[in-house]
């Protein structure tokens, strides 16, 4: 006897074949048959007519940071409610493990900075009893209501093997020995191995320990990944952000060729008004290719807003020069703030090739005003700062700058995207189609004041059906969950099929949508976190058990963690393709 039965469906199995109308059995949390409507006779203990409704596989995610949130969230929400079944954390070198108990307090204050995870939240929603990787993955096992695989994180392995002597250049012996780090949290299941050369600091502001390694060092630690069956690399440096130089790509190049396994990056932006930075960006991935490596971009098929503020870290902090600024005792901020020569420099500096993409966050006169906290800013939230400044008879930069002093810098910010033009849109269509170009970058888990980008699954099928139509139904399903399934080698996951795991998303084609990002207080220590809900979303089932109800979890905990070797298969660089 079927466990479930589904029937009536228009089918989207994941691999762009043409929908049909079908059913869908299962048992024992796989899908055990698949026909046409009516084709299924095994008797079921429970049947569901979907008609009008697409079934698709469960959709994954392939850049998170979960890896906090799930010890006090085991649903990973929103993603979850959004038919995210399957995500992928520790990327970017940031881990929570291996873990020395005396490194703790480090860890929560860099995740804090580098993630935008509320430092309350860390300190209030997880107990931080593991050492080890494998301790890590244990203590999430059989507690989480999502699939969820981890990277194992540069950052965790250098302090961990250096402690507070991170700042140094390794010796070959402490290489070695995170090296040996990095092999047992393989052989306990980490998918692979991420780093991070960027610009991030830590809780004190200096660089964080993955920043300090040499070439050397990270290739001895991507050789290791090449030893085990089913992992991968995962990367973000400065070129990622902007354009890549030739040492990264050159780095690059000799990672994914030393690993012999494919790496991702976080995350490609499209912007018509720079359209030199894609061909760029994508030329690293042809230059790996000519030398036996895979380099495939994760990019986001919708715009995801992200909130700023001159009181707490963001993405204004790495203008070049604003971030010593930005990091002064309020007061002394704000007069440096109200000084008309410190303006003009800030705007000289943060308009300048220095500040690579980041120019994008300087037309102050686009920014939206959010929320305000003052008597003096009464009536000014949702209106736009040009129009303010226009009224004052003030300059723009100016004009934000007081109102934010107004709210002692509280003010909520929300710039205004610049490449939502027709000319972006068909430059993001193009992208999609690239060989080396797969869908992702949601960063859900992190930010979580700032953004929410773990919504990009049914923004995108609602612009699909019935927004810019940019790609079809079952392309759109096909980028969501085949696509990454082979990028990790994700064992029977990604598709409708007979013997796969039963991951599915029952969706109303018409409605399928997000709603509006709002912010909640729901994280511990009533930390703040902007969420949304889902529209259309019918119903979500994890391994054959349905955790997704009308858009809302069930409460049933039916996720698994994945493990390299067990739950993947090696995905060599020749062998994937998109």
């Amino acid at each position: 006897m079927l466990d479930h039965l589904i029937t009536g469906a228009t089918v989207v199995d994941g691999t762009g074949t043409p929908s049909y109308r079908g059913d869908v059995g299962i048992r024992d949390g796989r899908i055990v048959a698949v026909g046409p409507t009516g084709s299924i006779t095994e008797e079921a203990a429970a049947t569901e007519d979907a008609t009008g409704l697409v079934l698709a596989p469960g959709f994954i995610d392939p850049h998170t940071h979960y890896d906090a949130q799930l010890h006090w969230d085991a649903y990973a929400t929103p993603s979850v409610n959004h038919g995210v079944t399957t995500i992928v954390g520790g990327n970017c070198g940031f881990t929570l493990a291996p873990l020395k108990a005396e490194d703790a307090d480090y860890t929560r204050r860099m995740m804090a900075k580098v993630e935008g995870m509320a430092l309350p939240a860390l300190e209030n929603g997880i107990d931080w009893s593991w050492e080890t990787f494998a301790q890590y993955l244990d203590k999430l096992d059989g507690t989480i209501g999502v699939n969820a695989a981890f990277m194992a994180g540069h950052c965790a392995i250098r302090r961990y093997v250096m402690g507070s002597d991170f700042g140094k250049a390794a010796t070959p012996e402490q290489v070695e020995a995170m090296v040996v780090e990095l092999k047992k949290a393989m052989e306990a299941g980490a998918l692979g191995f991420s780093t991070g050369r960027s610009n991030h600091t830590d809780g004190d502001g200096n660089p964080v320990p993955s920043r300090h390694a040499t070439p050397e060092e990270v290739l001895a630690l991507c050789a290791e990944v090449g030893r085990h069956e089913g992992t991968q690399l995962e990367v973000i440096v400065a070129g990622c952000l902007d354009k890549f130089d030739d040492d990264e790509i050159e780095l690059l190049t000799q990672m994914t060729v030393t690993a012999g396994r494919p790496m991702n990056w976080n995350v490609l932006t499209v912007d018509s008004a720079d359209p030199d930075r894609v061909p760029r960006q994508i030329y690293a991935s042809e230059k790996a290719e000519a030398a036996g490596g895979k380099i495939v971009i994760l990019t986001l098929p919708v715009l995801v807003p992200m909130n700023m503020s001159l009181l707490t870290y963001c993405a204004l902090n790495l203008l070049p020069g604003w971030g010593e600024i930005l990091a002064l005792p309020v007061p002394e901020r704000i007069a440096k703030l109200r000084d008309p020569e410190t303006r003009t420099e800030m705007l000289r500096r943060a308009n300048s090739p220095e500040a690579g993409v980041f120019r994008r966050l300087v037309d102050f006169g686009r920014y939206v005003i959010g929320d305000t906290y003052s008597a003096a800013n009464e009536g000014l939230s949702g209106r736009v700062v040009a129009d303010i400044a226009k009224e004052r008879g003030q300059e723009e930069f100016e004009a934000l700058v007081e109102i934010c002093a107004a709210d002692d810098l509280r003010t909520v910010l929300w710039p205004m995207p610049t490449d939502n033009d027709q000319a972006s849109w068909d430059l993001r269509q193009e992208v999609w189609e690239s060989k080396h170009v797969i869908l992702g970058g949601s960063d859900a888990g992190a930010h979580l004041d700032r953004m929410c980008g773990a919504t990009y699954t049914t923004r995108f099928l609602g612009d699909s059906l019935r927004g810019r139509k940019l790609v079809s139904l079952e392309r759109a399903v096909q980028m969501l969950t085949t696509d990454p399934a082979k990028l990790f080698g994700l064992k029977d996951r990604g598709r409708i099929a007979e013997g796969y795991h039963a991951d599915l998303v029952l969706f109303d084609p018409e409605k399928v949508n997000s709603g509006p990002a709002r912010l909640v207080h729901d994280l511990p220590g009533d930390s703040p976190r902007l969420t949304a809900e889902s529209e259309g979303i019918v119903s979500v089932r994890v391994n054959g058990v349905e955790t997704v109800r009308d858009g809302q979890v069930t409460g049933a905990v039916n996720g698994k963690v994945l493990r390299s070797g067990q739950d993947t298969y090696t995905v060599t660089n020749e062998s994937v393709s998109f």
